[in-house]
């Protein structure tokens, strides 16, 4: 159950403050009276929504990259991920972004899920696709990706969530979106 097709009350916003308007996000603080009528102040991240991909292959392997993450000072394991541009769909993003981080492009597509990410501070909402079927083109990536493609066995990719070696919550939880996917498809 979503909190848009419920009649639960929600807070009102009595103000809000930008502190730090960025590309692509922004950060704010705004005055609220919670449904319990208990007045408070909450910081918050604005974004525009991304979308992650799972690029799997015929043979079972999935493509990731290895990124340079300065806020966690270390290379993670990841899938293919990135943030919507202005006016673009989940399903464009998703296309650009493979292309752009892999220099993969999929003819085929599959929505596995949406999700709030860290709901908490956060009002980003992730798309999930899984990619497959693939023309090699070339990366392209932004000034600031620092990254490496490898490929690895999905089996492989799920024991290493397994021991803990990735700890990225959008590529653990798409991973398993697509085991889950793999295994039941008439779910989805």
């Amino acid at each position: 159950m979503n909190g848009k097709n419920n009649r639960r009350k929600i807070a009102t916003v009595n103000s809000t403050e930008t502190v730090y308007k960025g590309k692509p996000f922004s950060f704010v603080v705004e005055d609220i009276m919670l449904p319990n009528h208990v007045n408070v102040q909450m910081a918050m991240v604005r974004h525009p929504g991304s979308t992650g991909i799972v690029p799997l292959f015929d043979d079972g392997s999935v493509v990731m990259t290895l990124q340079y993450r300065h806020a966690v000072k270390d290379y993670l394991l990841e899938i293919p991920a990135g943030t919507m541009d202005h006016g673009e769909t989940p399903l464009q993003c998703a296309r650009r972004e493979l292309e752009e981080e892999t220099g993969l492009v999929a003819k085929h597509f599959t929505k596995l899920c949406e999700v709030h990410i860290l709901p908490a501070y956060s009002d980003e909402k992730i798309h999930v696709y899984l990619a497959r079927n693939f023309i090699q083109t070339q990366q392209n990536l932004d000034a600031d990706e620092i990254l490496q493609v490898v490929k690895y066995p999905l089996e492989e990719v799920a024991a290493m969530i397994n021991k803990g070696l990735i700890t990225d919550a959008l590529t653990i939880l798409s991973i398993q979106r697509t085991w889950l996917y793999l295994q039941h498809r008439d779910m989805f």
